[in-house]
């Protein structure tokens, strides 16, 4: 009996909270935009109760805007789980412990996977989240779309790797085990932070930065205003044989799709940045503007990965 007067009260909160939330029985609910952006792409629109809100906001999203804004959208608060009365929720990790228990006292199956921290993990979410779905092959073609990026994506043979930082809002750095650092040893780049032995979302400072500067930086802030002050401190005026790269933001934080465009970004900056070794410190010129993005772009929020 508590049960059930729980759920009607929850059901009668849904109706004023959560009018994006579609009233739908079944299908799967996805919380986070990594498992979004795979699951976009291998069920049916019918099979998806709802993809997390992050993949409808350009500062958050992994995948197609235009794809996430068309299917129903979720904050994932108990609430609305319970209006959509999914067959299956997919999380992560950091789904709160009071979220978790009142899906379990619901009878709400979840699974959590995990941020992918290299391109195997991310294949083997894939196929997890395909295989829920019931959608194996739709997950085979998406691995093998991976495997084919990457292929493409490998550096010729002899290549010696570049040197590279990439460099998030505030200075931050990827750690050696994130997913962005296993593409970039793909790719042809070798991770200055993970060189130094950084963690995920360490500060890297810009002494350290013009003491053993990379071949390239790889801008991938969302706060452009804060980025473009980090980059055009006078120190670095004097680095000549550091180039700057855009790398859009939304390339750093999931694995599955995301992979095909991360690896063929990555092949584009090695292609234009053939340098035969790292770049040292001599009067010249100042690091120039990414070619993607001549001039600074309205300050956004985001999240860093």
């Amino acid at each position: 009996m508590k049960l059930w007067a729980l759920a009607a009260g929850l059901a009668l909160a849904a109706c004023t909270r959560a009018p994006e939330a579609t009233r739908v029985a079944g299908g799967i609910v996805s919380l986070n935009p990594c498992s979004d952006a795979v699951l976009a792409e291998v069920a049916d629109a019918r099979q998806i109760a709802a993809l997390s809100h992050f993949s409808r906001d350009p500062a958050s999203s992994s995948m197609d805007l235009e794809v996430a804004r068309h299917l129903p959208s979720t904050t994932g608060s108990v609430e609305e789980l319970l209006a959509l009365r999914p067959a299956l929720v997919i999380a992560d990790n950091y789904l709160s412990p009071a979220t978790a228990s009142a899906l379990e006292r619901l009878d709400i199956p979840v699974v959590q996977l995990p941020i992918a921290g290299n391109v195997e993990e991310s294949r083997s979410q894939v196929r997890t989240i395909a295989r829920l779905a019931g959608q194996g092959a739709r997950g085979e073609a998406l691995v093998a779309r991976i495997d084919a990026a990457l292929a493409a994506a490998t550096p010729p043979k002899g290549h010696q790797p570049i040197s590279a930082v990439v460099w998030q809002s505030g200075g931050i750095v990827p750690g050696d085990n994130a997913l962005i650092a296993d593409l970039l040893r793909r790719t042809g780049f070798r991770s200055l932070s993970g060189a130094k032995g950084m963690r995920q979302a360490d500060y890297l400072p810009l002494e350290v930065m013009l003491a053993d500067p990379p071949q390239v930086i790889l801008a991938a802030g969302n706060a452009r205003a804060e980025e473009d002050r980090l980059l055009s401190h006078p120190a670095l005026q004097a680095l000549t044989s550091t180039r700057r790269e855009r790398l859009e933001p939304s390339l750093l934080w999931c694995g599955g799709p995301t992979i095909v465009r991360a690896a063929r970004r990555l092949a584009e900056v090695r292609a234009e940045n053939p340098l035969p070794h790292a770049g040292g410190v001599r009067g010249g010129p100042v690091i120039g503007r990414d070619k993607a993005s001549p001039s600074p772009a309205p300050t956004t929020s985001g999240r860093g990965g």
